[in-house]
C-alpha cells in the first residue's frame, strides 16, 4: 500500500511497565493527557503496545502470580496521537493497515473478574506460544487456535464536557448498586493528580470507543469514531491474538503487538448524522471464511431460565450464562477438560450469538465451538 504522508513510529521497552516510560502512553482516559505524536490525515502511524496487564504475566508466570495481579494498571495504551484538523462533531476513520503479533500470549482468570466470576473464583493461567499464525499451549493440550489479531482497546479521549457527563452517569450507576469503576489515582499514568483524580478507567467501552473487544477489528478494518475533542487524541493497546465473541473469562489471548494505522477525518459527519457510537466496515473477510463461519462446529444454547427453574423476562444475560455453562459442561464430558480449562477455551474460541430476541419471555443465546481447533 502506498503511503501518501509521513511515517511516525512509537516504540516501547517491553521489559519496563508503562509507569517507567510514561512518555509513551497512559492507562486512563482524559483530555489533558498530552499527545506523544502529531499526525496529519494520510500519514502512517506505527505504534508498539504493551499487553493488557502491563507485563505482569510472562511465560514463567504461575497461577499464584495471577492471583496477585494488579488491575489498577489495566490497560496500558500507546498514545495519544493528535490528528491534525480533527474537531468535535467530526467522524474519525481509523484504518488498521497491519498488525505484528508478539511470540507470547496468555489467557488468565482473575478472581472477581470475568462474566462468570461467581462460578470461577480461583485464578487460572494458559501460556501460549504464538508462531506461524497459530497459538498453542501445554496448558490446553490438543488445541491449536488460529490467529486473527486485533486491538481490544482502541479509541479517543473524551472532551472535558463528556468526561463530566460520563463520570456523573457512572457514579449514578454505582449509587444504584450497579457494577462500575469510578476514577482512581492508584497506579494511574499519567500520575499528575489533576488528571489521575478525575480520569476515566479504561475497562468499559464508551461513545468514543475504548475497550470494545470486537474481534472483527482486525487488519483491513475501517473504524469510525465520533470525535469529542480537538485533535481526536487517539490511543490503542490491549492487543489480542484471538478471541471468541464475548471474551467471557475477561481475557483473550493477550499479547504485545505493533499496529500500523492511517487516519481520515470526515468533517462534521458525526454531528450532522447524529452518530453517537462507533461503527466499522471492511471489504474482505476478517479471517478466512471457514473460520468466520466454521465448517464444523458444536453449539450449545441458553434460555432466560435460571438453573433453579425460575423464568426471567427477556434476559439476554441469563441466556448467555446458560449457553456458556452448557458449553463448559460439554467440553468437560466430551473433551476431558477441567472447568477452568473449558472456561478459558470459551473465552478465546467460542462465539456467543443472539439467536432470537422476540419470543417472550425467553431469549435464546447460542455458543458456537469451532471443531477444527482440535488437533
Amino acid at each position: 500500500m502506498t503511503i501518501t504522508g509521513n511515517v511516525h513510529r512509537v516504540s516501547v521497552d517491553l521489559s519496563k511497565p508503562l509507569a517507567q516510560e510514561p512518555q509513551t502512553g497512559h492507562n486512563r482516559w482524559h483530555p489533558s493527557i498530552p499527545p506523544i505524536v502529531r499526525a496529519a490525515p494520510g500519514d502512517r502511524v506505527v505504534l508498539q503496545t504493551r499487553d493488557a496487564l502491563d507485563g505482569q504475566i510472562t511465560s514463567n508466570s504461575t497461577v499464584q502470580d495471577v492471583g496477585r495481579v494488579n488491575l489498577n494498571v489495566v490497560h496500558p495504551l500507546t498514545g495519544p496521537v493528535f490528528i491534525e484538523g480533527a474537531e468535535a462533531g467530526d467522524l474519525l476513520e481509523v484504518r488498521i493497515v497491519d498488525i505484528e503479533p508478539a511470540s507470547f500470549g496468555f489467557t488468565v482468570q482473575i478472581p472477581g473478574f470475568g462474566f462468570l466470576r461467581d462460578e470461577f473464583p480461583e485464578p487460572f493461567i494458559v501460556r501460549w506460544r504464538i508462531a506461524d499464525g497459530y497459538a498453542e499451549s501445554a496448558d490446553l493440550p490438543g488445541v491449536r487456535i488460529p490467529g486473527a489479531p486485533f486491538p481490544g482497546t482502541i479509541g479517543l479521549a473524551p472532551s472535558k464536557e463528556d468526561l463530566a457527563r460520563i463520570t456523573a452517569r457512572e457514579q449514578a450507576l454505582i449509587a444504584r448498586g450497579g457494577f462500575a469503576l469510578g476514577p482512581s489515582a492508584d497506579d494511574a499514568v499519567p500520575a499528575d493528580p489533576g488528571i489521575a483524580s478525575e480520569a476515566l478507567r479504561t475497562v468499559p467501552p464508551r461513545e468514543t470507543a475504548g475497550n470494545l473487544d470486537i474481534k472483527q477489528l482486525s487488519k483491513g478494518v475501517r473504524l469510525a469514531i465520533p470525535v469529542s475533542d480537538r485533535g481526536a487524541l487517539f490511543s490503542i493497546g490491549d492487543a489480542h491474538f484471538a478471541q471468541g465473541d464475548g471474551e467471557c473469562c475477561g481475557t483473550a489471548i493477550e499479547m504485545a503487538a505493533t499496529f500500523h494505522l492511517e487516519f481520515e477525518v470526515h468533517k462534521g459527519v458525526a454531528a450532522e448524522r447524529k452518530i453517537r457510537d462507533v461503527q466499522f466496515a471492511r471489504d474482505d473477510y476478517y479471517v478466512a471464511p471457514e473460520l468466520a463461519a466454521p465448517r464444523r462446529f458444536h453449539a450449545t444454547t441458553g434460555l432466560s431460565v435460571s438453573r433453579e427453574g425460575q423464568n426471567a423476562s427477556e434476559d439476554a444475560t441469563l441466556a448467555a450464562r446458560n449457553a456458556l455453562l452448557n458449553m463448559i459442561d460439554y467440553l468437560g464430558y466430551e473433551r476431558g477438560f477441567s472447568r477452568q480449562q473449558a472456561y478459558a477455551l470459551c473465552s478465546v474460541a467460542v462465539d456467543l450469538k443472539l439467536s432470537e430476541l422476540v419470543d417472550v419471555p425467553n431469549f435464546v443465546v447460542s455458543a458456537f465451538l469451532p471443531l477444527d481447533i482440535f488437533v
